[in-house]
């Protein structure tokens, strides 16, 4: 393992839309790393996202919200989605949210998660426990998906013909 094909694992772990969703495949499929390792180095890094998402969250969030325009999709969008998201907060707690971060789609994921978790005022360490939980369960999926050797990734990448 090199320190550049390490970089680029967290660096795709860091990735907004990308996450673990595009690392462990990189690791194992690209750089032919262990899943074992793989999975633990971008679920490792993909964790240690959330306390800086979420002070950014914190810091940088309400001085975004001073644009007019800004404030106006914020709202919009907190509107359309926190009643849902509220039912099942109050339902779930900790582990909807964990659901939430770590089911392997585009739009979830720890960036989501911590829009999601500031606009429904959970605490930090809950937002954690959410995190960790969540990158867990979607680093368990996608190194499952990607070891068993799934069509799940074809559209991705186009095996060559074999004729």
């Amino acid at each position: 393992m090199s320190a550049k094909v390490i970089l680029w694992v967290v660096l795709l772990s860091f990735t907004p839309t990308l996450e673990l969703r595009a690392s462990i495949p990189y690791a194992i499929v690209l750089a032919e790393w262990p899943p074992l390792t793989a999975a633990t180095v971008a679920i490792l890094a993909n964790t240690a996202l959330a306390p800086v998402v979420w002070v950014f969250v914190q810091w940088v969030m309400p001085w975004f919200l001073k644009v007019a325009w800004i404030e106006r999709v914020y709202n919009w969008v907190v509107e359309r989605n926190a009643a849902k998201l509220q039912a099942k907060v109050d339902r779930y707690g900790v582990l909807g949210l964990a659901l939430f971060i770590g089911v392997p789609l585009p739009g979830t994921g720890v960036y989501s998660g911590c829009l999601a978790a500031w606009a429904l005022k959970y605490r930090f360490r809950d937002y954690l426990l959410a995190s960790f939980l969540g990158c867990l369960l979607a680093g368990v999926a996608v190194t499952a998906v990607v070891v068993s050797g799934s069509e799940a990734f074809h559209f991705l990448y186009k095996p060559p013909s074999t004729h």
